[in-house]
């Protein structure tokens, strides 16, 4: 049919899906829900935890609905931190990006937020980096996109990294909220649809030819 092809030859704008939303409302149970927390400082003391609405409020919902982490991450008392709060593996295509909010508490000490990306495991030696926001003053809640750079349909893990690099010098807290992560389905997935919305058209046009 001549409307047939002129749909496969129609330019299809696929519509990003949300492959991830997290308000963290309750930090400690996004392990049941397939995320991974990892310490990997040199001398590891605390992780990721439940936002602290004495120090500063959730961006939106219930005033400690965020994860947050600090320089408490290492026992050490000049050494670095390293804490990874990494997702549950995704489904991600080309233009698929990361949007959430970031926030320090400042004092003149520099927190610094990582966004990075896995495809082989969730190993931190595995994640490639995408972005990262650091700051040394509170500026209040900070929204972010981070696009994942990938050049086809992936398996993917994306990780939230809290970095300091000395804590006799720096490192307060800081606080990552409203995560979206938005999915681009790869393109075939798209055509089904197309053509199966399609048929569902040739189909109610032959019952109004009969009827």
């Amino acid at each position: 049919m001549a409307w047939a092809a002129a749909l496969l030859c129609t330019p299809w704008t696929v519509q990003a899906q949300v492959a991830l939303s997290e308000s963290f409302n309750d930090v400690a149970a996004l392990a049941g829900t397939g995320w991974l927390a990892l310490n990997n400082s040199p001398s590891p003391g605390t992780n990721w935890f439940q936002g602290n609405p004495g120090i500063f409020p959730a961006a939106s919902g219930a005033s400690d609905a965020y994860a947050a982490a600090n320089f408490l991450g290492t026992t050490a008392a000049s050494g670095p931190v390293s804490t990874w709060l990494i997702t549950p593996q995704l489904s991600l295509g080309v233009g698929s990006n990361i949007a959430f909010n970031v926030r320090v508490a400042g004092g003149g000490y520099l927190d610094t937020l990582q966004v990075l990306m896995s495809t082989t495991g969730t190993a931190p030696a595995n994640f490639t980096l995408l972005g990262s926001y650091s700051a040394s003053t509170d500026a209040g809640w900070v929204p972010r996109t981070v696009l994942t750079g990938l050049a086809g349909q992936a398996q993917a893990f994306i990780a939230f990294r809290y970095v300091v690099d000395n804590v006799a010098v720096d490192g307060n807290y800081l606080g990552l909220d409203s995560l979206v992560i938005n999915a681009v389905p790869e393109p075939a997935t798209a055509l089904l649809l197309a053509l199966g919305v399609a048929g569902l058209i040739g189909y109610q046009s032959r019952r109004r030819q009969a009827a």
